[in-house]
């Protein structure tokens, strides 16, 4: 059955010059979204050193998801870093420009 690709918007998530990754911040994001009904795609960035970016469905705002965050990593700050985005690779933000690729 074919189904119009759900638009995604991404944020990137960073901690000071500390690391979000390997303190299972990923997973615990995924799980609170999961306990309040809400759909989130969490992955660390490759691109850059220690962020993790989220993905939320397109026009969604993350404040239901920011007092989370801030409750267990405060000082943490978001940036919205593209929006509109079908199928969206988190880990590299260039993987998301379809002009880049042939098929």
């Amino acid at each position: 059955m074919y189904q119009q690709p759900l638009l995604w918007d991404m944020y990137e998530i960073s901690y000071g010059q500390s690391t979000l990754i390997g303190v299972k911040f990923r997973g615990r994001i995924r799980k609170y979204a999961l306990s309040q009904g809400r759909m989130v795609l969490a992955e660390n960035a490759v691109d850059v050193e220690g962020k993790v970016r989220i993905g939320v469905p397109h026009g969604e705002k993350i404040e239901w998801l920011k007092p989370f965050i801030l409750s267990i990593m405060p000082g943490s700050s978001f940036t919205k870093v593209l929006e509109n985005v079908k199928n969206p690779i988190l880990s590299k933000i260039k993987c998301n420009f379809e002009e880049r690729y042939t098929i």
